[in-house]
């Protein structure tokens, strides 16, 4: 045997001149263990449309057909899933992730220098992705995953990626609220200069009587948290969208809402969702079902339909997870008091991102709306979304040029992070418009001018409105490890992209 690795098998269809976009698809592909499905759309046609299975080539949990798995030592808590679903929001938060100083191991072990909080300090390495569907592959007890978070069924921990399969979005979801919320605006019901509270009166409770639509769409409402009680909302309350939105309207915010920003992992879909909610008289989840999804045929849903289960494929971790004791010393690293509120608050929200995650490894947490973090969908459907907001897609066109503008308009490079966290701020901390991320170096997304989402674990959706692009990607092992730069699955294709569309490339 000569050792080498086969390439993956690439699946799909591209059109004439986006030719390369499938190799360099291949190349970022060639090492992922995971399955992904990346499609592009050029004009409001579809170029690209592609998938692959994965190589099968799991580590951290890997089993034989029909075997269990047991969950690997607790490690590296990281950003936007370096190691499956549950803890990788790090970097993708407010402050992004500093590159300087060592961060925690996959052994688990901290650096110096490392911060990991789920929702936000920067610095931290690998992934919050571990107590996840995506790990367990399905619920347990139903034959289709394992209380120890192994997947059964197959050496690669899970089902092969096909054509037709959907899975967790994660944070990609923050952008179909977003949507919801500026076709509110746009219609004229909803400014983004309006208190919460003229919606939401229940809101301006405890210091938020200020605080404003904008505030929450960029992540500048000082709530990154439900509780501060370091251990988070408790699972009965969590699973529970009502009792959510009784928590955020009875906190006090951590920071002056309008004056820092942070990642808000989690609360972000329910501030959010709950204006929407009050606004239109429907859920996040059933308004973007009518209003979006259900127009533009689209395989997207804050809450995944039982019709569609047979569909769903799970995500998979790569790394295990980290220990609340291992949150909190990196949290402490980063600067914070112990018994700060920002300090707790971060523990919290890493406890609740946990929770939230695991819960999409079961039927009733799929079913359920979490809306930050718990969109179910394919990359073709996030390409179409994205086309139809930057042109027409079959007629049909989301918003005004105008409005995509202002949702583009950055809202927070002006700010600092909240209390000692401003001394971490870097040139890739994370960027806001409305709702949308911006580019920065570890997320550049197509370039200057072009706005998106990307998840934990590497899932992107984005547009570039100059050029007519739009992007979704889609995969299952969760392997972003943004501290350490853009994940080099997307950077190949991207570059192809990118070159094919004539906005440069190598």
């Amino acid at each position: 045997m000569s050792g080498r690795r086969p390439a993956p098998v690439v699946t799909g269809t591209v059109r004439p001149g986006w030719e390369g976009v499938r190799d360099a698809f291949a190349r970022g592909q060639a090492e992922d263990p995971g399955g992904a499905q990346l499609a592009v759309r050029h004009g409001g046609r579809t170029v690209v449309d592609l998938w692959t299975p994965g190589t099968g080539r799991f580590g951290y949990g890997a089993v034989p057909d029909g075997g269990t798995g047991a969950r690997g030592a607790a490690g590296a808590h990281g950003a936007c899933g370096a190691a499956g679903a549950g803890g990788a929001y790090v970097a993708e938060s407010a402050g992004g992730a500093t590159r300087a100083g060592s961060t925690y191991g996959a052994d688990g072990t901290a650096g110096a220098g490392g911060a990991a909080a789920a929702n936000g300090v920067p610095g931290a390495a690998t992934g919050h992705a571990r107590r996840t569907g995506a790990e367990a592959g399905g619920d347990a007890g139903t034959g289709t995953g394992t209380r120890s978070g192994s997947a059964t069924g197959s050496a690669t921990g899970g089902q092969a990626l096909r054509v037709d399969s959907v899975g967790v979005l994660m944070s990609v979801s923050k952008a179909l609220v977003a949507v919801c919320a500026h076709l509110l605006i746009e219609r004229g019901v909803l400014d983004p200069d309006d208190p919460v509270a003229r919606h939401w009166p229940e809101f301006a409770a405890a210091g938020k009587a200020e605080t404003t639509v904008a505030d929450l769409l960029a992540h500048r409402a000082g709530l990154p948290a439900y509780t501060d009680d370091p251990a988070g909302l408790p699972e009965a309350l969590l699973l529970d969208p009502a009792a959510r939105v009784r928590a955020l309207a009875a906190m006090s915010p951590v920071w002056d809402p309008g004056k820092a920003f942070l990642y808000h992992a989690l609360t972000y879909g329910d501030l959010v969702g709950e204006v929407v909610r009050r606004v239109s008289g429907e859920s996040v989840g059933r308004f973007f079902a009518r209003e979006v999804a259900g127009p533009l045929g689209l395989d997207l849903w804050i809450g995944l339909p039982e019709r569609e289960e047979h569909r769903f494929v799970p995500q998979r971790a790569v790394r295990p997870d980290p220990t609340p004791g291992q949150v909190a010393q990196a949290v402490e690293r980063a600067g914070l008091v112990p018994d700060d509120r920002l300090a707790t608050s971060l523990r919290a929200s890493s406890a609740e991102l946990g929770r939230a995650t695991a819960s999409f490894g079961t039927r009733r947490g799929r079913a359920a709306e979490f809306p930050a973090a718990g969109g179910i969908g394919d990359a073709r459907s996030l390409a179409r979304l994205y086309a139809a907001l930057v042109g027409r897609v079959d007629g049909v066109r989301l918003l005004s040029a105008a409005t995509v503008d202002r949702a583009r308009t950055p809202r927070t490079d002006h700010l600092p992070q909240p209390g000692a966290l401003h001394r971490l701020d870097g040139p890739d901390r994370s960027r806001f418009g409305l709702g949308f991320e911006l580019p920065r170096p570890g997320a550049p997304l197509l370039g200057e001018g072009s706005f998106g989402h990307a998840g934990a674990g590497g899932r992107l959706g984005m547009a570039h409105p100059e050029s007519g692009l739009a992007v979704g990607y889609v995969c299952t092992a969760m392997a972003w490890e943004p501290s350490a730069g853009p994940d080099p699955r997307w950077m190949p294709w991207t570059d192809a992209v990118r070159k094919a569309a004539g906005l440069g490339g190598g």
